[in-house]
Formats: structure tokens, C-alpha cells, sequence
């Protein structure tokens, strides 16, 4: 008489939604392993030096130079009019752009659970791309938050006059923590990140990043050396994050000397493709 087997019982969703968000972590704390991670390293290590030592001599310019005659020539604070400006500007606001990237997050590892297959790992793919441009934003705006608190500068007007020498460092609150600007920096984190996995999509991104940047000096929230230190600030952090998902083989590529390149992402026709490619190769 044959001996019939049943089938192995299909693991329960929250099984599978334990093993989802479980990969989805560990493969950011995974070791480094793509062969080229070194060039990569020390591209990254050249880029950000030129890139922090052109921004520093900016900033110190702008501070000596324009950042007092710019803040007493914009608009009052508080002028009725600015309202569009008042709600553009939260298009950049850091905890803004978390909160939606981190329910893409939690709504993509729903998804992803109750899908097999190629439509799983398109999804994962997905998800890579999220988890990067999250954080890019979020670990340069942790440095951000540290600097504020280090240097305490005091933002314009604060004092009673347009200083912007009024430095407090230490003081903690959020009327000396005007450099670098935190919008500044999400903005142009979220730019390098997008641009950085969509490169057709770096015009308007940059765009975007300006726009927002040009917002917070209009509302007289920060100096134009504060909003040059964000941009500086996000573009590095993003830069660093990029190398940190490389290195793992995740969502980028490393050629021969170092440059960092996307991978295919998860576009329709390509699922073939994408299913092999969430990692590097």
C-alpha cells in the first residue's frame, strides 16, 4: 500500500512576518563583503574631506561676510502673507519625511508576509530602497542633533538683534540650535538618497532641497550659514549611509575604482532582474 505524505504546513503569517522584518534588519548589520568595499571607502573618505573643508570655509565666509546683512532683509517673522512659505517648509521637516518612510516601511513588511516568490523579493527590494533613503535622513539628522547641542547657536534675532556670532554651546534648547538647520539637512539627505538610487530624478530632487533651504531663510528661522552647514550636514551623512549599504552589497554596486552605482531597482518588466538583484554582485 503507497505512503502517502502530506504536505509540510505553510508557516503561519505572523511567522512570516517575524521572518520578513527579521532579514530586513539583519542584512543592515551583516558583514561587509563586496570585494571592492576598500576603493569604495576611500573615494567616500576623499569626497567628504573636500566636501566639509569647501563647506567650512562657506559657512565661516557667510557668517562673516552675509549672514547678518540676509536676515535684515527678509520679511518680518511672523508676517501674515509668508503662509505658503510656512507650509512648504514642513515638506522638510526631518520627523515629517521619518514618519512617512517609516510606514512605507511597516506597510511593505505586511505586504511582503502574505507574498511568495518573485513578488516577495520584488517587494524586499523595495524595501532595501526604503531602508536607505530612511537612513540617510535619520543618521544625519542624529549628527545634526549633536552639533546643535555642541555648538548653541542662537538663531536670527534671538538676543533682540540680528547676531550671528550669538553662540551658547551646550544650552540644549531649540532657540540655540540654529546650525546646522535640521530641514536643511533632511532635505538633502533625501535628495542625495533618492538621486543616489534614481539618478534621472536628481534635478528635481535638488530642487526640491533648494526650495526648502530658500523656505527657512524667508521665515528668518535660521542664517544662510546654518542652511549651508544642513546641506552640507545630509549630503555627507547620505554619502556615508550609501557606502554602509554598498559594502553589504545592498541596493548599490561597486565598480573597478571605487564609484558606487545602483542596482536595477524594482520597475515593471524587470522582475526577473530585480529578483536577482537585491543584493551586489
Amino acid at each position: 500500500m503507497p505512503i502517502t505524505t502530506s504536505p509540510a504546513p505553510r508557516p503561519s503569517y505572523p511567522a512570516q512576518l517575524l521572518t520578513v522584518s527579521g532579514r530586513a534588519l539583519k542584512q543592515l548589520v551583516r558583514t561587509p563583503s563586496h570585494s571592492r568595499r576598500a576603493e569604495a571607502a576611500r573615494k567616500l573618505a576623499r569626497h567628504s574631506l573636500w566636501l566639509s573643508a569647501a563647506g567650512a570655509a562657506l559657512i565661516i565666509a557667510l557668517m562673516v561676510a552675509f549672514d547678518q546683512t540676509e536676515i535684515e532683509l527678509m520679511p518680518a517673522r511672523g508676517t501674515p502673507s509668508l503662509w505658503p512659505i510656512r507650509i512648504l517648509t514642513d515638506f522638510g521637516k526631518d520627523e515629517y519625511v521619518l514618519s512617512v518612510l517609516g510606514v512605507a516601511l511597516v506597510v511593505l513588511a505586511l505586504v511582503a508576509a502574505a507574498l511568495h516568490g518573485t513578488r516577495r523579493t520584488l517587494l524586499l527590494g523595495l524595501g532595501t530602497r526604503l531602508q536607505f533613503m530612511f537612513l540617510s535622513i535619520a543618521v544625519s539628522a542624529f549628527v545634526a542633533e549633536i552639533l546643535k547641542y555642541v555648538i548653541g547657536r542662537g538663531r536670527p534675532f534671538v538676543g533682540g538683534k540680528a547676531n550671528p556670532f550669538n553662540f551658547v554651546p551646550f544650552e540644549g534648547t531649540g532657540t540655540y540650535a540654529s546650525l546646522p538647520s535640521g530641514h536643511a539637512v533632511a532635505a538633502f539627505a533625501l535628495a542625495f538618497a533618492v538621486s543616489a538610487l534614481w539618478p534621472r530624478l536628481r534635478v528635481f530632487m535638488f530642487t526640491y532641497a533648494i526650495v526648502i533651504l530658500l523656505t527657512r531663510l524667508v521665515l528668518v528661522a535660521h542664517h544662510p550659514s546654518d542652511v549651508v552647514a544642513g546641506a552640507l550636514v545630509g549630503t555627507v551623512g547620505a554619502m556615508t549611509v550609501r557606502y554602509w549599504f554598498a559594502a553589504r552589497r545592498l541596493g548599490f554596486a561597486i565598480r573597478a575604482d571605487g564609484t558606487i552605482v545602483p542596482l536595477a531597482g524594482p520597475v515593471p518588466g524587470r522582475l526577473k532582474r530585480v529578483a536577482r538583484g537585491a543584493s551586489a554582485p
